[in-house]
């Protein structure tokens, strides 16, 4: 199949223009031409559109040569696909000012020497153009038929990339971000390396191609690259190696028509696997509830892989999801919970971490492992675990905006029976982020900081703590709404600067010192005194965590 549009190169070898002239504009011979259009007056832009193929006696001519050369700077600047100009009925010459300006634009002029009559040309190319409109028009409907029954029938992706090879007649790439890169038809080894070298290199973006591009690789080499797209998210790309920039949209089509129908076999292989491995729901239950005899055991319950002799890093992690279930329905949140499993697990497939999920209620526990290589190997598994709630994100925001979810990650573990411990302290992240509006961006326990010795201190011990610094400061805001202890915690975050803590308040500095004012009545003068001030500041820390035990003993 031709991948260059039907051009003015084209209509030049067409019956009616053999006595044609191209006297302008040889550099745009490959504009493209869509349709045909006669047009005899000045004010040509309202009545042009891009790739017109415009026909005149050269009326406008007759005024001026300022007149002419607005006229075809307008019909230039609309994009139309060239101008063709017949000598003998209005006029015998054309100035050299309009012919350099179609040299400048590669603007292509033909001149027809002898009269010719323009229904003739318009109804040949009309003729042209509509047939090979309704000759493409059958083979998309025969390839998307075609296309359809090997979806239906199977899983092989393949099979889908051979047809648009079959269609294109041109050299089809699958990059995917998980496999090595696929040639259809093979190609010789030393073409393969040169082409993967190209595209590997393009694809260090790989997220950011949401739609077709157009990959220049030299002067005569392009590739058209339409992204696979599940979820709003990436996973592969179907490539179609071109000889020129400008595909046509029988191309494009071909190539949207092959990425769909490759995201759907994807997506279906997804939700297969969820079936077939609902049994790491039981893991994870045995995991959490410490039933597994040994890590022997475990690791080969999890399938792993034999790590050559090296240990695995492994993380355990939570995402909890805060569903409208009056606005949702209980139906329309089991799909929900379902295409977010599919997504994550293609995420996770992508970033080749091995793992375990878990639907429970509204939060999923998720496990990933990775072969412990170098020192490099634990931050690669972090910034993948980061790739995948920055892709999670994505998706909800464009798909199901408004839905609330908390991220929370535990502490690496070296041992499989210990992951119990890093879903406690995933769930402990959330509880954070959840309460303290500092911390609500944090996904890391090993990113809480001072929190996680407070998540460690008992209730009791920490109710107790809170109340013996800061128990009068509470009872006077309760009775008084002063925002005292909100005032105290701006003013030691400005290290005692009272200019900056008026403004980060919002309020007057006359007002912010009457507070401080109260605050030493309560507290007394030595507040700010550095043995003081630090029981202070970690009691303020405390005060929201206290505020999640008082909801657990409510509940």
């Amino acid at each position: 199949m031709d991948e260059m549009p039907f051009c003015v190169k084209d209509v030049l070898e067409r019956p009616l223009f053999q006595r044609a002239t191209l006297i302008a504009g040889r550099r745009g011979m490959f504009r493209e031409v869509r349709w045909v259009h006669i047009l005899e007056i000045t004010h040509a832009a309202p009545y042009v559109s891009k790739h017109d193929l415009i026909l005149t006696t050269g009326l406008w001519l007759k005024r001026s040569v300022k007149s002419g050369l607005e006229y075809t700077r307008q019909i230039i600047d609309h994009e139309t696909s060239g101008l063709c100009i017949e000598f003998g009925t209005t006029i015998d010459e054309i100035p050299d000012k309009i012919i350099e300006l179609c040299d400048e634009h590669d603007f292509p002029l033909i001149l027809f020497r002898q009269p010719i009559r323009f229904e003739e040309i318009t109804q040949d190319i009309h003729s042209y153009l509509i047939n090979q409109h309704f000759g493409l028009l059958k083979n998309l409907e025969q390839f998307s038929q075609q296309q359809q029954q090997l979806v239906l029938r199977s899983t092989d992706i393949p099979a889908i990339l051979r047809l648009l090879q079959n269609y294109s007649e041109g050299q089809i790439l699958y990059l995917s971000a998980i496999e090595s890169n696929k040639f259809y038809p093979p190609i010789a080894t030393e073409t393969a390396e040169i082409i993967n070298a190209f595209c590997n290199k393009k694809m260090k973006d790989f997220d950011q191609i949401q739609e077709a591009e157009i990959w220049k690789m030299d002067e005569t080499h392009f590739i058209l690259i339409q992204p696979v797209v599940c979820f709003g998210q990436v996973f592969s790309c179907v490539g179609m190696v071109l000889h020129q920039s400008h595909p046509t949209e029988y191309m494009k089509l071909l190539i949207d028509y092959t990425a769909k129908a490759v995201a759907t076999v994807l997506l279906r292989t997804q939700f297969l696997e969820e079936r077939i491995l609902s049994n790491q729901n039981e893991l994870i239950q045995d995991i959490l509830s410490r039933r597994i005899e040994s890590e022997e055991q475990a690791q080969m319950r999890m399938g792993l892989p034999s790590p050559n002799g090296e240990k695995y890093i492994f993380v355990g992690g939570i995402i909890e999801f805060e569903h409208n279930v009056i606005e949702a329905g209980p139906e329309r949140m089991e799909a929900r919970n379902q295409d977010i499993l599919v997504l994550i697990r293609s995420l996770l497939k992508r970033y080749q971490m091995h793992h375990l999920l878990m639907m429970k209620n509204n939060q999923i526990y998720l496990l990933c492992a990775k072969e412990k290589v170098n020192h490099e190997s634990l931050p690669a598994l972090y910034k993948n675990i980061f790739g995948l709630i920055e892709g999670l994100k994505k998706y909800i925001d464009q798909a199901l905006a408004g839905l609330q979810f908390h991220v929370g990650f535990g502490k690496s573990k070296t041992q499989l029976l210990d992951m119990w411990l890093s879903f406690k302290e995933a769930y402990q992240v959330i509880e954070v982020s959840q309460t303290v509006p500092s911390m609500k961006d944090c996904c890391f326990y090993a990113k809480m900081g001072v929190y996680q010795l407070l998540k460690a201190v008992p209730q009791p011990t920490l109710g107790d703590f809170v109340n013996d610094q800061l128990g009068d400061l509470l009872d006077y805001d309760r009775k008084h709404h002063l925002n005292l202890i909100e005032t105290l915690d701006m003013y030691f975050k400005c290290m005692g600067s009272k200019g900056e803590t008026a403004k980060r308040l919002f309020i007057h500095r006359q007002t912010l010192y009457n507070r401080l004012e109260k605050i030493r009545d309560i507290l007394g003068e030595d507040f700010f005194e550095p043995h003081r001030r630090h029981c202070l500041e970690m009691a303020l820390l405390g005060h929201p965590l206290r505020d999640i035990y008082d909801r657990k003993s409510d509940n």
